[in-house]
């Protein structure tokens, strides 16, 4: 039930603009799923699908495809375009984003596996990311400016 419902909810995002996980829900009812928001929710963090900018200036999901040869290339591109700005405080450093965009570029972030990254946490624009010391923050600030310049 639960690969089923999940490769419904591929298929209905690369078919339709949905941008919150209620319309997902709701397609989900109209495809025969019996779905809560909860589980919608669960899913999309389970997949890890991420949010990208509509033409319309709106938002929708997107799988972010797995393919090993070019999936580095991927998270560069959603980080450098998601990008504002950067700064450190102590161990942290905070990310600034295009306006719904910081789930998106903390998802690259991960992705990216940079030994300094512990962890990030993401707002609509802002990501806080946690290094070990100070010194990992400035090294990964340092390679952020340098993906996103």
């Amino acid at each position: 039930m639960k690969e089923n419902r999940q490769r419904t909810m591929v298929e209905l995002i690369q078919r339709y603009d949905i941008g919150t996980q209620e319309e997902l829900a709701e397609k989900l009812r109209e495809a025969g799923f019996s779905v809560t928001q909860a589980t919608v929710s669960r899913d999309i963090r389970e997949m890890k699908l991420s949010k990208v900018p509509r033409l319309d200036g709106g938002q929708k999901y997107v799988v972010l495809e797995q393919d090993e040869e070019h999936q580095g290339d991927r998270f560069i591109r959603v980080l450098h375009d998601a990008f504002s700005s950067v700064e450190a405080a102590q161990n942290l450093l905070v990310v600034k984003t295009v306006s719904g965009m910081a789930m998106a570029a903390a998802t690259a972030l991960d992705a990216l596996e940079f030994p300094e990254v512990m962890g990030c946490i993401a707002g609509d624009d802002t990501i806080f990311v946690a290094s070990r010391s100070v010194e990992e923050a400035h090294m990964l600030m340092d390679k952020i400016r340098s993906i996103t310049a």
